[in-house]
């Protein structure tokens, strides 16, 4: 028989026994998906770039490119929320694996302003003594080159800079918007590598003390990698037990509200183990993201070691993303699940307050002082995770808004402060600091006082919305508990504020740099929200309140 006989016959018996007949195309919302396709867009012209364009022109046009990239998508967000995408018309695109609702949108907005603010500190070129007459910023002369080495050496002198940064940091804000608006697990993972990849690389890139810099890169790498499988087993695992990777099918089968149940469905939906045991290793890997105890173990090197504009970028919209994701796979996929999750997540939330808190009393270094603030901040929105009402939501939201910005404030601070080393990182360093340049100390004793929850900040606004919900939702012990640990977190925080205003300056102390308009701007918006959060939080806490809806 000849092969074209052959052939005509299989593909007889496939359409007979094809009752689909042909694939359909997928349908696509680009006007919804808008503001992560914008930023995927930029960031692949700046791979353009980096390939095309002269070496000396390459700073300008990334840090134009990534800017104007960064407004746009937020223009696109705005322009959503004003069509009604975050309330009356929320819903699924992308053929159900992205939802465009309330918090999606507050979260995605939130994200690129503070990757905007967090954009100025990457192109900072003025805080470093000039090198062989080039401005030098934060980043590593040549990355591949070994530390230390001959080749190393040439490219500072040739004036080199690693301007692929830029791309690195879009791919990373396209990952985390789109990890808060995952409506299916396997967006949800895909979201998860895209933002994490950029962040290690972007991790090992510092200028002065590279081997610091690359040991945080290997151990964020190394425990990151460990997080994304215990998270794909958790999407196996769930996948198994509901039969659908979809949030919606997944919250339905959960509940027993699910239509169809064929035999194979019956037998795995009788399966606890699976659902439990996959649900915990997905949460765990959020619980990675927002650095919550016990997964926190990262957090301090990897803060320390990182390049500050890094450290500053990452707390911030990392946060943001993995709480969004987080409120996602609780609020919408295990809901039915509440009673089994609510125990645990009130013992992270407790141990991560008193953790954060009391560890951080011990620290002497600001970059690890204000990493363990970070774990400690970790547990008071947890509190409002808790919470379980629309309040709970919309608090999260704004505490998440509230303190993205103080936090890439407060590490912009921290990158001025220099000796010959580079950034007076050592607390012992900083005595006196208020003497010799007022402005800075008090500006960044403003940052503290937000992180303490003092009154009049935006840190008391985030604080007071999220333990006011989670009393309501019934966690009262567990907002006592915040208040004690804020009280011993406000310890530390007006430690530093007294070492910098009342203690004699030393004469080998550290200069403060005189930043360029960029790091000013990414001061003066953290104070600007700092303030302006704390002195009239209502019209944003209205906000969260309308954003704070799910679509299902």
């Amino acid at each position: 028989m000849s092969a074209t006989a052959v052939h005509s016959l299989w593909t007889t018996a496939a359409t007979a026994a094809d009752p689909i007949g042909k694939i359909d195309a997928p349908k696509i919302e680009y006007g919804q998906l808008s503001p992560v396709l914008i930023v995927l867009g930029a960031a692949i012209i700046g791979i353009l770039i980096e390939a095309f364009v002269p070496r000396r022109s390459r700073y300008y046009v990334q840090t134009f490119v990534s800017a104007v990239a960064l407004v746009a998508a937020f223009a696109a967000v705005v322009a959503l929320a004003a069509g009604g995408y975050g309330t009356t018309k929320a819903g699924i695109a992308a053929m159900g694996a992205i939802a465009v609702d309330g918090p999606a949108l507050f979260l995605q907005g939130t994200i690129l302003l503070a990757s905007l603010v967090g954009l100025f500190t990457f192109a900072e070129r003025r805080l470093d003594p000039e090198a062989h007459g080039n401005r030098v910023d934060s980043f590593a002369a040549q990355a591949a080159s070994v530390p230390g080495s001959e080749s190393e050496q040439k490219a500072v002198k040739a004036g080199f800079t690693t301007t692929e940064v830029f791309p690195l940091l879009l791919f990373a804000v396209a990952g985390m918007l789109v990890f808060p608006a995952a409506n299916d697990l396997l967006t949800l993972f895909v979201a998860l590598e895209v933002f994490s990849l950029p962040l290690y690389l972007l991790c090992a890139l510092a200028r002065r003390k590279r081997l610091m810099s690359q040991e945080a890169a290997v151990k964020y790498f190394l425990l990151g990698a460990f997080a994304s499988a215990f998270t794909l087993f958790g999407i196996a695992l769930l996948y198994g037990y509901a039969g659908s990777m979809s949030y919606g099918t997944i919250a339905q089968v959960v509940d027993g509200t699910v239509q169809n149940v064929t035999p194979a469905l019956a037998d795995t939906m009788g399966n606890d183990a699976l659902l439990l045991v996959g649900a915990a290793l997905i949460v765990m890997g959020l619980l990675f993201k927002v650095g919550a105890v016990p997964f926190h173990m990262w957090t301090p090197d990897v803060y320390q070691g990182a390049p500050t504009p890094v450290t500053g970028f990452m707390a911030a919209a990392t946060k943001v993303a993995a709480f969004g994701a987080l409120l996602r796979i609780l609020y919408v996929v295990l809901p039915g699940l509440r009673w089994d999750w609510r125990p645990v997540m009130w013992a992270v939330a407790i141990v991560t307050m008193l953790a954060g808190a009391i560890v951080a009393i011990t620290q002497t270094d600001i970059k690890r002082l204000l990493a363990y603030s970070s774990i400690a901040h970790a547990g008071f929105i947890l509190a409002g995770v808790i919470a379980t009402t629309p309040d709970g939501i919309s608090s999260v939201l704004f505490y998440l808004a509230a303190y993205s910005f103080v936090t890439i404030g407060a590490f912009a601070v921290v990158t001025l402060v220099r000796d010959a080393g580079g950034e007076a990182t050592h607390l012992a360093k900083w005595a006196g600091l208020g003497r010799r340049s007022p402005l800075v100390a008090a500006v960044f004793a403003v940052f503290l006082l937000a992180f303490a929850g003092i009154p009049l900040t935006s840190g008391f606004s985030g604080k007071f919305a999220v333990f006011k919900a989670a009393a309501e939702g019934g966690a009262a012990p567990l907002v006592v508990i915040g208040v004690i640990s804020s009280a011993i977190a406000a310890f530390f925080y007006i430690r530093v504020i007294v070492l910098m205003f009342f203690s004699e300056p030393r004469p080998e102390g550290p200069t403060v740099a005189v930043p360029s308009p960029l790091t000013m701007t990414a001061i003066g918006v953290g104070v600007a929200v700092t303030v302006v959060l704390g002195v009239a939080p209502q019209y944003f806490l209205d906000l969260a309140g309308q954003a704070g809806v799910f679509v299902r």
